[in-house]
């Protein structure tokens, strides 16, 4: 089972030039005038060509430049205005960056786009072509290496503390072992069937799967299989002394730790979601849960009983973070929300922030200044970087597929896999401290 991000969601990236502007009319035998297909595939090997190897022919007699082509890109910031609640945006510009004519020493504006020619290795540009050649756009973190073994999507990275080793599972049923060292893949577990996700708690490797969870020792190699989830287990996470499973069948199973038989044995189930829980987080002595159904449900860790229900959002919820006293959450439904704690105690939303797109995931951390930065993944393919909680973006990754795993890791790493099965490192420039909780 798996969720429909495409439905009208994929942003379309057309070349631009491309019949995008105002063309001249030409005679049909006027070779001259007309503009090379093989060129602006950027596969034209004639020397000479008969045809022009730019958009628009040059000026004639008396004349001036031709007209240039625009890339606009709107970009919205936000205000803060103050340290309990969120205020709407503040700013909406327009930015226009010209590309100038074509031909000739013209400073080359980059779309924000990879170049399908650059990653298949035959992009015939170089530096004067109008698309990336890079895998992110920012300055303040950088790729150090590529993990590639995944066939699939991967659905969980895990980095357990104090460990050399990263884990990362996939829809590809297996769980691949990296050397932290030497980036290089050191096992490969088949697990018989797709992972949900991934989650590292003290000696414990835990695996959701369907109908079960695989729990691992790494320090002493015992295993044990939790039986009870119905469907797919698509999220786990850790509060006081119980482990939480969120499901297919909209259920939160729990289990407890018993050091003496050293054994997850089963403590309760949590019911209230009508579709499958996709997303679990602990903060505040609040288990909070997101769901296919739309709605955000809290949880009270001391009896757990449901002591709230969120509807504000109109589609699946995917991921839940808590940041100082804030819950924050993202849907598919294009925006994040921010939830404060009004009298009384309950939570509201004050804030919400727009995409273009679904968005996929969440992920915070704070930078050298300790300032947090919230990492969303989009369903465009993109990872945005945003300071918060003006929500200025900060910088980009790109991807082949959508990114629905992050992980942070210690020394200003963090992680990302994406739906074609890779696994990309990356470094902050300036290392942050500890991640949101």
């Amino acid at each position: 089972m798996d969720f429909d991000l495409n439905g009208g969601n994929k942003r379309v990236f057309n070349r631009l030039g491309g019949g995008g502007g105002s063309t001249r009319t030409m005679a049909p035998t006027d070779t001259r005038q007309k503009v090379c297909f093989h060129w602006r595939a950027g596969r034209c090997n004639r020397s000479p060509c008969p045809y022009l190897h730019r958009e628009l022919p040059g000026p004639g007699p008396g004349q001036g430049q031709g007209p240039g082509y625009t890339n606009k890109r709107v970009a919205e910031e936000s205000g803060f205005a103050g340290p309990s609640h969120w205020r709407g945006p503040g700013f909406n510009g327009n930015s226009n960056s010209s590309w100038g004519r074509f031909g000739g020493n013209r400073t080359v504006t980059k779309t924000e786009k990879v170049c399908n020619f650059w990653v298949d290795g035959n992009c015939t540009y170089g530096d004067k072509c109008r698309y990336l050649h890079c895998w992110s756009k920012g300055e303040s973190f950088s790729l150090l290496t590529q993990l590639d073994g995944h066939e699939k999507l991967v659905s969980g990275i895990a980095l357990p503390s104090g460990s050399d080793k990263l884990y990362t599972g996939s829809k590809d049923e297996t769980l691949r072992v990296w050397d932290c060292a030497s980036g290089q893949c050191t096992g490969v577990l088949k697990l018989g069937g797709e992972v949900g996700c991934v989650l590292s708690e003290g000696p414990w490797l835990l695996v959701g799967m369907p109908n079960l969870v695989k729990a691992w020792n790494i320090e002493t190699n015992a295993d044990q299989s939790l039986n009870g989830p119905v469907g797919q287990v698509y999220s786990l996470v850790v509060g006081t002394d119980l482990l939480f499973a969120g499901t297919q069948d909209g259920s939160i199973l729990a289990w407890r730790y018993n050091a003496a038989t050293n054994c997850f044995e089963p403590a309760a189930s949590l019911t209230g979601h009508t579709l499958a829980v996709v997303t679990l987080y602990v903060g505040a002595n609040r288990l909070y849960s997101g769901s296919m159904d739309k709605t955000i449900k809290v949880w009270s860790l001391d009896n757990l009983q449901c002591i709230q229900t969120l509807t504000d959002h109109t589609s699946v919820v995917m991921s839940l973070i808590c940041w100082d006293q804030f819950l924050l959450s993202c849907s598919l439904d294009n925006t994040v929300k921010i939830w404060a704690a009004v009298e009384g105690g309950n939570l509201e939303a004050t804030y919400t922030h727009k995409e273009e797109h679904g968005v996929l995931a969440l992920c915070g951390v704070h930078d050298a200044e300790a300032k947090p930065v919230l990492l969303c993944s989009c369903n465009d393919n993109t990872l945005r970087l945003y300071d918060l909680p003006s929500f200025t973006e900060r910088g980009k990754i790109f991807a082949k597929q959508e990114i629905r795993a992050i992980q942070i890791g210690p020394g200003g790493i963090f992680f990302t896999g994406d739906g074609t099965g890779q696994v990309k490192v990356w470094k902050w420039c300036t290392e942050p401290t500890t991640a949101l909780s």
